[in-house]
């Protein structure tokens, strides 16, 4: 049995420390062991609270090697047997953490696991084994996270090894038959993301209109766009009453490429991306922080959590920020005020309730930034329309969103086979919107046309899912088994105004025009439901891991149109079904293969009335991912044929009707590759090539490419921390992103060109200077540094440009 504690300052480099270290920890032992208890009590008497988080920087390699630096930063007293540890290799830790949350990660994969045998001193011993041979997670760090992650949680560095959004179980990423990819609460604060898309800039395989409107967020995968989730609920959403959802109060993004409908019901075939918020934590968070930056951005946020009695039954966490900024298009600003309470009571063990609440009030929401296509994409005699152009209308324009959200998580596992959760949310959201918008150019190539437009939405939506987890055996077959039904509920009131606004002369503008109110072009009720009754089995025997699931969804629609006093209503249903094969080879090497199938409902009838048939979508895939041992990393490839059927096209003997023997085709490859190679530097890197076709249309498009999706995507990130010397605590980094050729419409009239666009960051720990700086830093973040004009993305009646370059300054303090 081996004890290590804190090394000494004076200690040698690292190589000779192993073999002193282990004889002194031997020594210390035998002196330990002739101690009194109150003698042995004093050790360490100094050191940090237990619940304190530490900042560990500890790399991959020899556990036992670890194992004396997780003593030594955390200052306690580890007992182990070291020939038990021989040859085993650990993923090591970076990050702010508790140090029981530490040593979880340190030991994750070796089969051992921990118990704190008093204050300061803790035993290893190995985890126990359930009946299918699988370890058991032996020590209640942070939501049961087995193998040293929890899959709720901000990962390590930039990698995430555990998910519940792929499988709504606890699985190893390596062990899911799927694409997944994870940004992290680590990287998000590298880049000082303010909005969920420059969030995904650099998530492998998504492609994001980053353009300066943030009131809606649009992204892609594999040419379809991604549906958005909260928690594992979906974001159901009006036209422009549309949730919205703050960085800041995220710990981590998953997106799961690839029908998904399987677990998720009504989706398309390009996946999910479900953003997980902060929950309350056992360890204490204080933090807080303040920006300033380019068009007069002035913002501050805090983050504040823990234990809220002395048991630890009770935790809290509030997270809030506010936000007031310019925005790259004159004379518009945008306003935001954020802040989500959250309490988790664990009684037990065995069960846990979490209510999360949040309130998001935006007073200004920035302005709709299409141009026209003269002037943008195409040339113009009186040359470019500038990318801060003003097309609005102060007197006019208005904005208001004020969002509510409540909702819970309930866990409780009854035995060591079953468990059940269940997750709920109500949101309502209602919005004002007044808006004076572009439209196109006049023949002089001076006067643009304009638009007034006006929507008043309110937006009720309830989400439950109830799920029951059985884990058991049959023979030598390891089963996870997941029964689950949910349900959705959504209304909508929707009041919308269209009309002419006057044209405006874009060398000379006049922004004081009449303008009158335009008249009513929408008034509709709307209400949907969904019902969704699945099931999953992950099977294992021996390395193989085999993935059964499938769903049945019963859908209702029904949409009162005021105008014409008239209801419309479909009940469409549909199967869709998931099965996925991997094989999880010792050097953490993981083929897979996997075909999965999605739907979405189809709202409308054709000329012969009958309502139309959801669109579906089906994907074969093929992959592997490698997950080393001993290295925060993961490197994954995948091979994808998606097809998505039952889509709408023009109807060829009937004007102004649609029928649905439309059919899209996505082929393509994607490459990721996250990691931490040394302590404190994170990198991550990814390459998609996308060919997208138009297969069936009656409306000329037949043989073209998808609109807005490029061919390739190329992104690379990395941030670097100085771990020792003078420059102990700065840190820098950067990123290229490139964005491939891309239509702009699917009639493939106008190509829209490609792009490279550049990020930097500097940031610096500043307790370098001193204890009285312990808990500060400071960050400078430069997106687009180059200020690349580009466009983000194109229509048929207008372009939108990218964000052009903007910096933002962040104090931090943590304590």
């Amino acid at each position: 049995m081996t004890r290590v504690s804190k090394r000494s300052k004076h200690s040698g480099p690292c190589g000779p420390y192993l073999s002193w270290g282990a004889s002194l920890a031997l020594l210390a032992v035998l002196v330990g062991a002739s101690l009194p208890p109150s003698a042995q009590a004093q050790v360490n008497s100094q050191a940090k609270p237990l619940s304190a988080a530490v900042g560990f920087a500890i790399p991959a390699g020899d556990l036992n090697t670890a194992i004396l630096a997780f003593a030594q930063k955390a200052d306690l007293q580890v007992f182990y047997d070291q020939t038990k540890v021989q040859g085993l290799q650990s993923p090591g830790v970076q990050g702010n953490l508790a140090p029981d949350i530490a040593l979880a990660h340190i030991l994750s994969g070796t089969g051992l696991t921990f118990r704190f045998t008093g204050p300061k001193a803790i035993v290893l011993q190995k985890a126990p084994v359930s009946a299918d041979g699988a370890t058991l997670p032996a020590v209640e760090v942070e939501a049961r996270a087995s193998g040293g992650q929890n899959p709720y949680g901000p990962g390590v560095g930039y990698v995430a090894t555990r998910t519940m959004t792929a499988s709504k179980t606890n699985t190893s990423v390596l062990e899911i038959p799927q694409t997944i990819n994870t940004i992290t609460r680590a990287q998000m604060t590298a880049q000082q993301s303010q909005t969920i898309r420059n969030a995904l800039r650099y998530a492998p395989g998504v492609w994001v209109n980053d353009d300066a409107d943030d009131r809606l967020d649009s992204f892609t995968a594999r040419g379809f766009s991604l549906d958005q989730y909260l928690d594992g609920l979906k974001l159901l959403s009006g036209v422009w009453a549309v949730p919205k959802v703050e960085p800041y109060m995220l710990d981590r993004l998953d997106v799961l490429e690839g029908p998904s409908s399987t677990l998720y019901g009504a989706d398309t075939p390009a996946g999910i991306i479900d953003m997980t918020s902060k929950r309350p934590t056992e360890t204490p968070v204080h933090e807080v922080e303040l920006s300033t930056g380019s068009y007069g951005l002035a913002q501050g946020a805090f983050d504040l959590g823990g234990p809220a009695n002395k048991d630890g039954t009770l935790l809290y966490r509030i997270t809030g920020i506010a936000r007031t900024t310019g925005t790259e298009v004159n004379d518009t600003r945008e306003e935001r005020v954020n802040i989500a309470p959250s309490l988790t009571w664990k009684p037990n063990p065995d069960t846990s309730f979490t209510l999360l609440t949040s309130y998001l009030h935006d007073p200004n929401g920035g302005f709709w930034d299409e141009l026209p296509l003269q002037g943008t994409l195409l040339y113009s005699p009186t040359g470019k329309i500038s990318p801060s152009f003003y097309t609005g209308d102060k007197n006019f324009e208005n904005y208001n969103r004020t969002q509510w959200q409540v909702g819970y998580e309930f866990w409780h596992r009854f035995n060591d086979i079953w468990q059940v959760r269940q997750n709920f949310r109500y949101t309502n959201l209602s919005l004002e919107y007044e808006a004076v918008q572009g439209l196109s150019m006049e023949s002089d190539n001076v006067t643009m046309t304009r638009q007034a437009y006006t929507a008043n939405e309110t937006l009720n939506t309830i989400n439950l899912d109830n799920e029951a987890q059985a884990n058991f055996s049959t023979g030598p077959v390891g089963h996870t088994l997941l029964l689950g039904i949910d349900y959705q509920h959504l209304t909508w009131n929707d009041l919308t105004r269209w009309g002419d606004a006057p044209s405006l002369n874009i060398l000379d503008p006049d922004y004081d025009l009449p303008i009158a109110t335009p008249a009513v072009f929408q008034n509709q009720y709307e209400i949907e439901d969904q019902i969704g009754l699945y099931a999953q089995d992950q099977l294992k025997l021996g390395r193989w891991r085999l993935l059964l699931g499938g769903r049945e969804d019963l859908t209702s629609y029904s949409l009162l149109n005021r105008l014409t006093d008239s209801t419309s209503e479909q009940s469409p249903s549909a199967f869709t079904g998931h099965v996925g094969l991997s094989y999880i080879f010792p050097t953490g090497i993981a083929p897979y293969v996997s075909y999965s199938t999605s739907f979405s409902p189809t709202i409308g009838t054709g000329y012969d009335g009958n309502a139309f048939k959801p669109t579906t979508g089906k994907q074969e895939e093929v992959g592997i991912k490698y997950q080393p041992h001993g290295w925060n990393a993961r490197f994954t490839a995948s091979l994808f044929n998606l097809l998505e059927d039952n889509v709408e096209t023009t109807d060829p003997n009937h004007a102004n009707y649609y029928v649905q023997t439309g059919q899209v085709r996505s082929r393509g490859v994607e490459l990721s590759a996250v990691g931490s190679p040394e302590p404190g530097l994170n990198l991550r890197a990814s390459y998609t090539h996308l060919a997208t076709d138009i297969t069936q249309a009656n409306d000329g498009t037949e043989g073209n490419e998808l609109a807005d999706t490029p061919n390739n995507i190329i992104s690379g990130w990395g941030d670097y921390t100085v771990q020792q010397g003078r420059m102990t605590g700065f840190g820098f980094g950067g990123g290229v992103k490139f964005g491939g050729q891309m239509f702009a419409t699917n009639d493939n009239t106008y190509k829209m060109p490609s792009y490279v666009i550049v990020d930097a960051a500097l940031h610096y720990d500043l307790s370098s200077l001193g204890r009285n700086f312990e808990g500060a830093k400071l960050a400078v973040n430069a997106d687009n540094l180059f200020n690349e004009e580009y466009l983000a993305a194109c229509s048929s009646s207008g372009c939108q440009y990218g964000l052009g370059r903007s910096v933002i300054a962040t104090l931090s303090y943590s304590w």
